[in-house]
């Protein structure tokens, strides 16, 4: 702790120096205003993006702001002094457009409106209405999948939505992989205190008409939190910015889950805010489970063969609410509160043969998943462009349940009967300050610090399981971004974070570890010809345990499968190097990649045979199995046969290989893949149709191997009450009822076999309106924020509040 505050302390006095230098008083700063309007074609009444906006002064001509229009056409021009101007505003084949404004001391915002620009003669002719945002597109540091764009994600969650993003891989427990390592998954750029619990468990509670699109960001600068060996995710849900009130009513009724959201945006002056409910409820339906265990210990081999069923039900809402508040021209606040609810369970029963002799087991389960994330954010700009400050604050604090019961019936023998149960709550407290400075259009300083303080006790009937974990991380960051050339950009940096865990573990085990670590990263970026882009980067990244992990108490919620976490795991580091080339042709799309990752102290479950009373168990837990090479390429693809038909596919191919001299543990060389296309066509009078299909390669782990699995469907839509409704019909994998999991784990003296059919087939049907009158005058401002990436997440859903636990379905 006391490193923590020196750390803070230290840099925080030389920060505050130069933000206070930099910022300087507001006596210095005459009163300014903002510019705003949207642009749109004056003939398909579509906006245009990239549009150049200048503003020029009336009584000199000479030219004080300028910027470019986002995708809805939207601008806005920051710091605008009392004066006369004329707005230009130009595009390539259009006509240029000049509007004449005036802001004063009484009144410096002025809200221009909507400015219609029209297209040159020869360019009239060749006007086709589109109106569609491309689905995948390739920026600098990251690829974006548009979800809203994709009419397959109707009826379903954030899960599905994920399966088709590029790069991803998701297991049927819905745990995400990106490129086949460990990967930081965030909500609008933030963390939320679900995903802390279990991040397959968060995913199904976000109704995917709630997603807007999905960031895919492989080579995190120095600026992130360094967790996530394969990177970071960020979803982001749908929000308005625009003057008026407007909202969205979605709903879906199928064979498999209901869903419904709804959305409301209101924005007059200054102040804007935003509200949002999701709800899900899915169906409880039958999952097959075959399981097979043989151990062998001192000579005496145990066979135990579970064949039976669970039957589970999931129903969850999420709610939230938002405020932004525009100070003046220099100074923002905003605040949000997050809300989840999420329960899951259901009976099981199954035929058990244990040594040839015949027994059943009828078991329930039921667990409850409540956080609240609360985020405060303050900004502060200033004359010089591009200059920024911010103070974020988050608070997350979750409390879950967990009950189950095991009930053992055996012909002669009284039943046995196993209760358990488990409250956990987790407390996390987030501090933040981020400071930007450009010495030139071409040259940005970005600097910050933070500090993240956790608290998460699991509480058992019995006080000699209780588990205490604090776990406390100080950061600071600095990063450099340059033009090199003309053509290639810089951007290098370094994070240093240090790290302080505290845990005690019933009455008797204590245990304590920290560690310091420095995270440089570097992005090498070169512009070619015919609108192409080459670029390379390196980044180190960490994967701390998180409870699931260290929880040195068992979960026998499946008494022949218990599971247990271990305190003493290190966490992962991983180097990783990337070269990357992207290429727009004549409407078509090409993102390739290669990279080469190493990992060290690599962290995997791992499966023990053990003995205990008479009762041969294969225990499951955590151990640093050792260092891992992998290559791999991802190539995209993104083709028009015809301007509304699009064509769409991505490759992914990692190696995976483990080498432990520790565990004397030699893999060898694996080749896993991911792979995913999509046909979509733009029918007349609104419809639309889509076919998808995902193929996941057999996953491998040091001690065994889960087969491939499959998923694909399709989607019709017609727009319809003057486009603003939809109503269209999904289907999931319509040929094949079941998607059947096999995994099995084999050491040199047992075997764990597990071969799951679970109900993934659904047709549903689904509705969306959306309503308001909006006038688009406010552009999005990007916030600071929030960003917890620091921890290493279960590899299957989390059972018991912080105990782990397999669940089959």
């Amino acid at each position: 702790m006391k490193r923590i505050i020196a750390l803070f302390i230290g840099l925080g006095t030389l920060f505050s120096a130069k933000a206070q230098f930099s910022l300087g008083g507001a006596a210095k700063i005459t009163v300014t205003g903002r510019v705003s309007a949207v642009i749109l074609d004056s003939v398909t009444k579509k906006p245009i993006d990239y549009a150049s906006v200048s503003l020029i002064k009336v009584k000199d001509s000479k030219s004080v702001n300028g910027a470019v229009t986002d995708q809805k056409g939207k601008v806005v021009l920051q710091n605008v002094s009392p004066d006369e101007y004329k707005l230009s505003v130009g595009f390539m084949g259009y006509k240029t457009k000049v509007v004449l404004i005036k802001t004063t001391l009484e009144k410096p915002d002025h809200n221009v409106g909507v400015v219609y620009i029209s297209p040159t003669a020869d360019n009239l002719k060749e006007v086709e209405i589109t109106g569609q945002k491309a689905l995948i597109e390739n920026k600098v540091d990251k690829l974006v999948y548009n979800a809203e764009q994709d009419i397959t994600n109707a009826g379903g969650d954030a899960t599905d939505v994920m399966r088709k993003v590029p790069m991803l891989s998701v297991d049927i427990n819905g745990n995400v992989q990106l490129r086949g390592s460990a990967v930081r998954v965030l909500i609008n750029g933030k963390p939320s205190g679900t995903m802390a619990n279990s991040v397959a468990d968060a995913l199904k509670m976000i109704p995917a008409e709630q997603i807007k699109s999905v960031e895919v960001i492989t080579s995190p600068s120095a600026k992130y939190d360094a967790e996530g060996s394969g990177g970071i995710i960020n979803i982001i849900t749908k929000k308005k910015t625009a003057e008026g009130v407007s909202g969205s009513l979605n709903t879906t009724v199928g064979t498999r889950s209901n869903n419904g959201s709804f959305n409301l945006s209101a924005k007059t002056g200054r102040l804007s805010v935003n509200g949002s409910l999701g709800l899900n409820q899915a169906y409880p339906q039958n999952s097959k489970v075959v399981t097979f265990n043989s151990a062998t210990v001192d000579g005496v081999t145990n066979t135990t063969l579970q064949d039976g069923y669970s039957k589970w039900s999931r129903v969850g809402y999420n709610g939230s609410y938002g405020m932004d508040y525009d100070i003046n021209g220099y100074n923002n606040i905003s605040t949000n509160v997050k809300l989840n609810r999420f329960s899951n369970g259901g009976p099981g029963r199954s035929e058990i043969l244990r040594n040839g002799i015949a027994s059943t087991n009828i078991r329930d389960m039921d667990m409850s998943f409540n956080n609240l994330d609360w985020n405060v954010d303050y900004r502060k700009t200033s004359k010089k462009e591009g200059e920024e400050f911010s103070i974020s604050a988050q608070l997350s604090t979750g409390r879950n349940g967990s009950d189950f019961s095991n009930q053992f019936i055996s012909a002669g023998i009284p039943d046995v009967l196993i209760l358990g149960h488990n409250t956990g709550k987790n407390n996390e407290y987030t501090l933040q300050s981020d400071y930007t400075y450009p010495f030139s259009k071409t040259t940005v300083l970005e600097t910050g610090l933070k500090g993240i303080f956790r608290n998460i006790i699991s509480d058992y009937d019995q006080a000699q399981q209780d588990f205490d974990y604090d776990q406390n991380v100080a950061a600071a960051y600095g990063v450099l971004s340059f033009k090199l050339t003309k053509k290639i950009t810089v951007k290098g940096g370094v994070r240093a974070e240090y790290t302080k865990i505290d845990g005690l573990a019933g009455n008797s085990l204590n245990f304590d570890n920290d560690y310091f670590n420095l995270f440089p990263s570097m992005i090498i970026s070169r512009t070619l010809k015919g609108m192409s882009t080459l670029k390379l980067s390196y980044n180190r990244r960490v994967q701390r345990p998180s409870l699931f992990y260290l929880n040195p108490f068992r979960n026998e919620s499946d008494v022949f499968n218990p599971m247990q976490g271990n305190p003493k795991l290190a966490p992962e580091l991983t180097d990783n190097i990337e070269l990357g080339y992207s290429t727009f042709i004549k409407g078509s799309v090409i993102n390739a990649s290669i990279f080469y990752r190493n990992t060290q102290d690599v962290i995997e479950s791992a499966i023990q045979p053990i003995v205990e009373n008479g009762i041969g168990k294969n225990l499951t837990t955590y151990i640093n199995v050792g260092t891992s090479q992998s290559y791999g390429l991802n190539v995209f693809g993104s083709y028009n046969p015809k301007p509304k038909w699009t064509l769409m596919a991505n490759l992914g191919l990692n190696t995976y290989e483990i080498n432990g001299t520790n565990n004397n543990v030699n893999t060898g060389t694996f080749l896993n893949y991911t792979a995913f296309a999509r046909s979509a066509y733009a029918l007349p009078k609104g419809w639309s149709t889509e076919l998808w299909g995902v193929i996941n390669a057999p996953k491998r782990t040091f001690q065994g191997k889960t087969e491939k699995m499959y998923f694909y469907g399709a989607a019709v839509k017609k727009e319809i009450l003057k486009q603003k409704a939809t109503i269209g019909l999904n289907v999931l994998n319509p040929f094949n009822r079941d998607l059947n999991i096999k995994t099995t784990n084999t050491t040199a003296n047992s075997i764990q076999s597990t071969n799951i059919h679970y109900p993934l087939r659904s047709f549903g049907v689904n509705f969306s309106y959306k309503f308001g009158k909006m006038n688009f005058n406010a552009q999005p401002k990007k916030k600071k924020g929030v960003n917890n990436d620091d921890l290493k997440k279960e590899e299957q859903q989390q059972q018991g509040g912080g105990v782990g636990g397999m669940q089959t379905n």
